[in-house]
C-alpha cells in the first residue's frame, strides 16, 4: 500500500523508507529492460547491414586495387620485356611500326589531284585522273588502254616466218579492229552524239548493240527527247503518254512516228527480198534504215556511210520488232536472217592482227562481243565501262578476269573494268583518246576545223 511520507523532514528517511524506495526501483527497473531488450532487436539488425555494406565496399576497392596491381604488373612486365626501359615493346614495333619493301611500289605514280589554283583547264583535270585514285584511275588505265588500240601497228610487232605481210609501209597500215558495244540507253542519253562522232569519223570497226539504239537513233531524227526525272508517278506518265527511260521522257508520239516511218523501209525491203531475192539480215536492214533516214545526226547514218556494220541479234526485242509484227498483219512474208550475221561478226574477229573491245554496259551486246573474239583465243585489249557486279554470276557483272577464263581476252591483256555510269566516264575518256587521235591524225588530212558554236543566252539560261 502507498506509504505516507507526510510530516517527515526531506533529508531524513527511515530504514523503512529507503526499504520501500529500493523496492520500487526494482520494480521499474525490469521494465526498463524489457523496453530494451524489445529495441535490441532494431538495433543489431541495423548494425548488421551496414557492416555487411562496408564489407562490400572493402571487397570492391579490394578488387579494384587487384585489378589496378594486374595492370600494374602487365605493364611492369612488358617494360621488364623492352630492350631498354621505357621504350616502346618489340612485339607493338614489330606490329605497327613494320618497316617497308618499296620494291612492290611505283613511285611514279603519286597520289595527287588538280590544282585548280592552276585555273580551269578541263584537258589537264581529265588527263590527270589516273593519279586521283579509285575509279578516277580506273578511267586513267582505260584511257592508256584505248590509246594502245589507236596507236597499235603490225610495224610495231616483229615479222614472224609465217607472216603474210612483210612489206614495212603495208605492215604501218594495219591497225587493230576496234569492237564498240553500247546498251541501248546510250543513245537515249547525250552519248549518242558522242557514238556518231566516233561513227562519223570511221575511228571503230564494229558496232554491236540492242533494238532499242537502233529505234532510238532514228526517233531523235523524227522528234525530240526531253530530260525528265526518275521520281515521277508511272500512273501519271503512262495517262499521259509519256515513256520514260530512267530520267529521260520520250513522248508516245515519237514512237507513233518511228512506226509509220519504218512500216514503209520494211514493205520496200519485202519487195526487194520477192523480187531481187535479197537476203535480209539485221545488220543490213539496220544499214537501209541508216541510208534511209539520211540524217547527219544518226549513228545509223554514218555507219551506213562508212561501211562500219551493226549487229543486233535481238532486234526485234523492242519497237523494231513491234513494227515488223504489225506489219505482218498487213503486208506479211518478211524475213531476217541471224544466221548469217553470226558468221559475219565472228569472221571480224578471227582473221584480224589485233582487235579491241570497247563495251559500255553489259548483258547481250557484252557477250556477243567478246564471244566473236574467243575465236581467235582472246581480244588484245579491252576496256569494260559498267556498273554490274559479279556476285551474281552475271555476264554483265563479270569481271575481265572472268573473260579470260573463257579465252574471250588475252591472257597478258591489260585489260581495265571501270565501275561507273557510262553516261560520265565515256565522254571524259573519248576526249582524253578518240577526240585526241582525230584532231592529231584525221583532221589535219581533210582540213576539218573545230565547229565552235557560241553559246546563246537561252543555252547559257538554261544550263543554269
Amino acid at each position: 500500500m502507498p506509504i505516507n511520507t507526510v510530516g517527515l523532514d526531506e533529508n531524513t528517511s527511515t530504514d523503512e523508507e529507503m526499504d520501500l524506495h529500493h523496492s520500487e526501483f526494482d520494480e521499474e527497473e525490469p521494465l526498463k529492460e524489457k523496453v530494451d531488450e524489445d529495441e535490441q532487436p532494431h538495433d543489431h539488425n541495423d548494425a548488421c547491414e551496414e557492416e555487411e555494406e562496408n564489407e562490400e565496399e572493402e571487397e570492391e576497392e579490394t578488387e579494384e586495387e587487384t585489378e589496378e596491381e594486374i595492370r600494374h604488373k602487365i605493364v611492369s612486365q612488358a617494360m621488364e620485356n623492352a630492350s631498354v626501359p621505357n621504350e616502346i615493346p618489340q612485339i607493338i614495333k614489330d606490329a605497327v611500326l613494320m618497316p617497308s619493301d618499296d620494291s612492290i611500289i611505283d613511285k611514279s605514280n603519286v597520289v595527287r589531284g588538280y590544282d585548280f589554283n592552276s585555273g580551269i583547264d578541263c584537258d589537264k583535270l581529265i588527263s590527270g585522273m589516273f593519279n586521283v585514285g579509285f575509279q578516277a584511275t580506273n578511267m586513267g588505265k582505260a584511257v592508256k588502254e584505248i590509246n594502245r588500240m589507236l596507236n597499235w601497228r603490225l610495224s610495231d610487232e616483229p615479222i614472224a616466218e609465217d607472216d603474210d605481210i612483210t612489206d614495212p609501209e603495208e605492215r604501218a597500215k594495219v591497225k587493230c579492229k576496234i569492237f564498240l558495244g553500247f546498251t541501248s540507253n546510250q543513245v537515249s542519253s547525250g552519248n549518242r552524239e558522242v557514238i556518231r562522232f566516233l561513227a562519223q569519223h570511221k575511228m571503230v570497226d564494229v558496232m554491236v548493240t540492242t533494238c532499242g539504239a537502233i529505234e532510238e537513233d532514228i526517233m531523235k531524227c523524227l522528234n525530240d527527247t526531253y530530260v525528265g526525272r526518275f521520281d515521277v508517278a508511272g500512273h501519271k506518265l503512262r495517262k499521259s503518254g509519256v515513256n520514260r527511260i530512267g530520267n529521260l521522257f520520250v513522248p508516245n508520239k515519237n514512237y507513233v512516228d518511228f512506226e509509220s516511218w519504218l512500216q514503209e523501209v520494211l514493205n520496200q525491203c519485202l519487195k526487194e527480198q520477192k523480187e531481187e531475192g535479197t537476203i535480209w539480215t539485221p545488220s543490213r536492214l539496220i544499214a537501209r534504215m541508216g541510208r534511209e533516214i539520211n540524217d547527219e545526226r544518226s549513228v545509223l547514218y554514218w555507219a551506213y556511210k562508212n561501211n562500219i556494220p551493226i549487229y543486233s541479234p535481238a532486234i526485234t526485242d523492242g519497237a523494231v520488232g513491234d513494227v515488223i509484227y504489225f506489219n505482218s498483219f498487213r503486208n506479211p512474208g518478211f524475213v531476217l536472217d541471224i544466221v548469217k550475221d553470226i558468221c559475219e561478226i565472228n569472221q571480224h574477229a578471227v582473221y584480224e592482227k589485233k582487235t579491241g573491245m570497247i563495251i559500255l554496259g553489259g548483258g547481250l551486246i557484252k557477250h556477243h562481243i567478246c564471244n566473236a573474239n574467243l575465236m581467235r583465243n582472246g581480244a588484245d585489249f579491252s576496256v569494260f565501262i559498267n556498273t554490274g557486279q559479279e556476285f551474281d554470276g552475271s555476264d554483265s557483272g563479270a569481271r575481265p578476269e572472268e573473260a579470260k577464263s573463257w579465252g574471250k581476252i588475252k591472257l597478258e591483256c591489260n585489260a581495265v573494268k571501270v565501275y561507273g555510269d557510262a553516261t560520265v566516264f565515256f565522254p571524259l575518256i573519248v576526249s582524253q583518246t578518240f577526240a585526241k587521235y582525230y584532231w592529231k591524225n584525221i583532221a589535219p588530212q581533210t582540213g576539218a576545223t573545230p565547229q565552235v558554236k557560241p553559246v546563246t543566252n537561252e543555252e547559257l539560261n538554261a544550263s543554269n
